[in-house]
């Protein structure tokens, strides 16, 4: 009985521990995309870090007045 709940206990750990390695894999890949974006648009446009934030923020703001008016 106790070789059963370890091979159990042991699956559920590789299984949990495969599947933290994908969402640190999908966040490091997502925030590399984002990073390399907004050093683009700086390179490129002059618009820095601290704008587009602003601009993000406002589109928030207009999105949710929209979808929260009558």
């Amino acid at each position: 009985m106790d070789w059963i709940l370890l091979i159990a206990a042991l699956f559920i750990a590789f299984l949990i521990f495969t599947w933290l390695l994908k969402v640190v894999k999908a966040t490091i890949s997502t925030a590399l995309t984002v990073a390399f974006i907004v050093l683009l648009v700086q390179l490129l446009f002059g618009i820095g870090p601290i704008e587009l934030w602003n601009q993000i923020v406002s589109l928030w703001q207009s999105a949710t007045q929209v979808l929260t008016s009558p």
